[in-house]
């Protein structure tokens, strides 16, 4: 993210694991996430799972997960 726009992200990606193991584990690497188009906003006449509207999903858990992340410093007293 940059500021408020999420720009790209990544997938976690380990070869040696099924889909219901952590992918966290010697062997795993990260694969990017490119956007190919903006996807700031949803577009209602694409379906649910078109490219920008997936990629605005992300952006809406990417932003939620700092705006939690910002809370948990703000309790701890390191966000002034």
């Amino acid at each position: 993210m940059i500021g408020q726009y999420v720009i790209g992200g990544f997938y976690r990606v380990h070869h040696d694991r099924r889909h219901d193991e952590n992918l966290n584990a010697p062997g795993m690497h990260f694969e990017p996430l490119a956007f190919a188009q903006a996807c700031n906003m949803p577009r209602k006449k694409l379906a649910v799972e078109a490219p920008p509207n997936r990629f605005y999903t992300y952006g809406v858990i990417a932003r939620l997960a700092a705006l939690a992340a910002g809370r948990e410093m703000a309790a701890i007293g390191g966000a002034r």
